[in-house]
């Protein structure tokens, strides 16, 4: 019997309702084309018919390669609404990754854009029916992915979700440190999350939002839902275009967007960069972000909104909230404290600060420990790898791997990964704190700081450093900037210009720059 107060929180009824409420409302920007709410409703109850037609079961893994564009975010409404479990596969992966990620989920369907044949062609697809999308230059009447939606009933099935801890989604970790993990998301969670999104997103129905950030990547930090909860726009971009951006900010009016500090940093360098005559907020996750990109960002009248987390926590799982006493600091220190990772959403837990037996670390801003968190907004668990959800959970907790303090007034900061920590001479140095200094001299663009070997100390910083196009530095100079700026043994002992190694989500890859410098080494890791 069903329960009078209650029904399962499912992420497909935002869209429902919008169409319900709205259904004129531009609600999809896809390059040339535009989408009402009720068009969009439409599309993605064709889609889930036309898998239910195909042969889809509950349960189903129904993967993408897809840029961002109206199938991406039909995906995510259409598969949940059919009841399979959406893989929305990282396009910028290498051929054996998506191949192992097809393999490791057992997608039986899979929605290919035309642009992303090469990337699929070697995989084995056997078993997989494959729905292919012209992509967005080319589809039309004849598109392969219209025509199966053409041929379904565009009227919302009959929902199969029994219960919200069922899985709505699986999204693969980037594997740096081996095979990549299936993260298990459901559909509370991602509701949950979505209505998280709004809060701190500050979205409303008259917010535009331009699609910055991969679909792929944990689904969009669940924004295709929070975006929809709202009646909202969405705005697609197939990639990162940064004189794009500019010229959709000032067409289409975009109040919101999100990216890793290298996407902010690209946008903010564009020659179309200027003042904006009102407030554009930017979420900023991936990296902790240096107090310079806040100031620069700032000038620009961007509102910054600072958010960190993981695949495993929906994305952003905490947020640094500006405080009203903040507003009255000089600029630098007003960007300091927003570069913090704040405390928790508000449908997650409050997250923690632990040492190795648990417990919690003083909350002194200087001694470190585990962030480690728990509620709506955390995994179910990783798909088929019962070892490795229960090593993550020990304790009740979900353990983040990432290293912080924990600030008296109850917010963390990042310092590092745990195995980022240089360790020098038995001192603790956090590269994270060197790269922010050395990020405020005014040639740098960016850069990373890894441990590098050293006969006597065990390891000592490098900085690899990318400068801003025109400006020239040399190392003495940065290293004396540092020195002004750091007790001196956080220094780097050495300075690399160059380009530096990313992932395909933009993230710096240190590892690439360790395994470089320790090359020869029994061990990356300091002796002393």
């Amino acid at each position: 019997m069903s329960k009078v107060y209650r029904s399962e929180l499912n992420p497909v009824d935002f869209l429902s309702r919008a169409a319900y409420i709205y259904p004129e409302k531009t609600a999809v920007v896809d390059g040339g084309r535009r989408y009402s709410y009720r068009e969009l409703a439409q599309r993605s109850w064709r889609l889930a018919n036309a898998l239910r037609s195909a042969g889809l079961c509950k349960g189903d893994r129904v993967a993408t390669l897809l840029f961002n564009s109206a199938p991406m975010l039909e995906a995510h409404f259409g598969v949940p609404a059919a009841g399979g479990v959406l893989v929305a596969v990282n396009n910028r992966l290498a051929s054996a990754e998506v191949g192992y990620i097809l393999r490791h989920s057992g997608a039986r369907y899979l929605l290919l854009d035309a642009g992303l044949e090469a990337l699929a062609a070697p995989a084995d697809l056997t078993g997989v029916t494959v729905i292919r999308y012209a992509g967005t230059a080319g589809a039309g009447p004849a598109d392969p992915y219209e025509e199966f939606l053409a041929a379904a009933s565009p009227e919302m099935p009959a929902s199969w979700l029994e219960h919200e801890e069922e899985t709505i989604s699986i999204n693969y970790t980037s594997g740096t440190t081996g095979r990549p993990k299936g993260v298990q998301y459901t559909y509370r969670g991602a509701y949950l999350n979505a209505l998280s999104e709004v809060i701190v997103g500050g979205l409303s129905a008259d917010s535009v939002y331009l699609w910055t950030l991969p679909m792929f990547h944990c689904n969009g930090w669940c924004f295709p839902w929070a975006v929809t909860a709202v009646a909202a726009r969405h705005v697609t971009m197939r990639a990162v275009d940064p004189g794009l951006v500019w010229g959709l900010i000032d067409s289409e009016g975009v109040t919101h967007y999100n990216g890793a500090p290298t996407v902010q940093l690209m946008v903010l360098n564009h020659p179309r960069a200027h003042p904006l005559d009102r407030p554009v907020t930017a979420m900023v996750a991936a990296a902790p972000p240096s107090p310079t990109l806040f100031a620069r960002m700032s000038e620009l009248n961007f509102r910054v909104v600072h958010v960190y987390g993981l695949t495993e926590t929906y994305g952003p799982v905490t947020v640094c909230p500006e405080q009203d006493a903040w507003r009255e600091l000089p600029l630098a220190q007003r960007a300091r404290y927003l570069a913090r990772q704040g405390q928790a959403y508000p449908t997650s837990d409050l997250v923690r600060v632990v040492d190795e037996q648990m417990n919690d670390v003083p909350l002194d801003g200087t001694t470190m420990g585990e962030v480690v968190m728990r509620g709506n907004n955390v995994m179910s668990g990783y798909f088929d790898d019962e070892e490795a959800t229960g090593k993550a959970f020990a304790g009740g907790w979900f353990h983040s791997g990432d290293l912080a303090v924990w600030h008296p007034d109850g917010n963390i900061e990042l310092r590092d990964r745990g195995k980022d920590i240089i360790i020098s001479g038995g001192e603790n140095i956090s590269s994270i704190e060197v790269e922010q200094a050395i990020c405020a001299h005014p040639a740098v663009l960016e850069c990373a700081v890894v441990g590098i070997p050293h006969p006597h100390w065990g390891e000592r910083p490098k900085a690899f450093v990318t400068l801003n196009e025109g400006a020239a530095a040399t190392p003495e100079e940065i290293i004396a900037f540092c020195r002004d700026r750091l007790a001196h043994y956080k220094c780097p002992d050495a300075i690399t210009f160059g380009p530096l190694p990313k992932t395909s989500t933009g993230k710096i890859q240190k590892f690439v720059l360790r395994q470089r410098e320790w090359a020869g080494q029994d061990k990356q890791v300091g002796g002393v």
